[in-house]
């Protein structure tokens, strides 16, 4: 790689890890950040260390987040501040890290970067634009085609994999469907929130009274009972919605239409336990 001295460059260094790519767990130990993310970044900093022509803007990481895409927020902060001319040098580990898509990848590194007279370079792959050769033109869109089909390979064994869990009856969603937990010894499973249970029957027994769900509603309102979302925020979850529409969310005819309809009530996933019983001829499991 040839040493480019004749000008100081403004530096970002990018780092990113996806959750499919190994170390990275929030959940466990209260961790901050994946130990590939620091090795990433001790490796950069000392890759800069043998560059007095280059002066470290900023660091934009990307921990947990898919590279099957560019729409990560510290990518995007990062290219605001290539727009505004603060950088003109973004240094990777290697060109996985920087993305898998191959076609994006492409079109970054060989128009949008050009265009924005931003140097690109990718530590372990020894690929810098500022000394790039016509091999270098054939060899980066091969290495960017197979961590794009590396990617593919992933994520058909991830959903294969969670196909398999399915009809074995686990609970795979991040967050346990109201009226139930995720059992602490072992996430897969759910178990029974007492005070949930009991509203979910309640909506239950009241559409069996013949409430419409916007009645149903109004009554879970008027006793105070808190929304799905507001139970959960109020257990520490940091379940959110692009859905909500007031400060404190409220039960609406739509949330209760969505219990009836569930099919974890309705029996169509595993959930361990279960009380029978008829609502227009068709099976319900509500949680007891």
């Amino acid at each position: 790689m040839k040493r480019i001295i004749d000008q100081i460059y403004r530096v970002a260094i990018y780092l990113r890890l996806s959750k499919d790519d190994g170390d990275f767990s929030f959940s466990d130990g209260g961790k901050t950040e994946s130990n590939s993310i620091q090795n990433q970044r001790e490796l950069l900093h000392a890759y800069l260390a043998k560059h007095p022509e280059m002066e470290l803007y900023g660091e934009y990481k990307d921990d947990g987040r898919t590279g099957t895409n560019f729409d990560r927020p510290d990518f995007q902060r990062m290219m605001e501040d290539v727009r505004k001319g603060a950088i003109n040098c973004i240094i990777v580990k290697d060109l996985s890290r920087f993305g898998r898509d191959y076609i994006e990848c492409g079109k970054y590194i060989e128009k949008i970067f050009p265009q924005l007279g931003v140097r690109f370079i990718s530590v372990n792959d020894g690929y810098d634009t500022a000394a790039s050769s016509s091999t270098d033109s054939l060899v980066i869109p091969f290495k960017n085609l197979i961590n794009d089909s590396y990617s593919r390979d992933i994520s058909i064994k991830v959903r294969t994999n969670l196909e398999v869990k399915r009809r074995q009856g686990e609970f795979i969603s991040n967050f346990a469907v109201y009226g139930y937990c995720k059992d602490p010894a072992d996430k897969n499973h759910l178990i029974v929130d007492e005070y949930a249970a009991d509203v979910v029957q309640n909506i239950f027994k009241w559409k069996i009274e013949g409430l419409s769900p916007n009645s149903i509603a109004v009554r879970l309102n008027k006793l105070g009972i808190l929304s799905p979302m507001e139970y959960k925020r109020s257990h520490g979850s940091r379940y959110s919605t692009k859905f909500k529409k007031n400060t404190i969310a409220e039960w609406s005819h739509v949330a209760v239409r969505r219990i009836l309809q569930n099919e974890v009530y309705t029996g169509g996933f595993g959930t361990g336990q279960a009380n029978h019983t008829k609502l227009q001829n068709q099976e319900i499991c509500v949680p007891e």
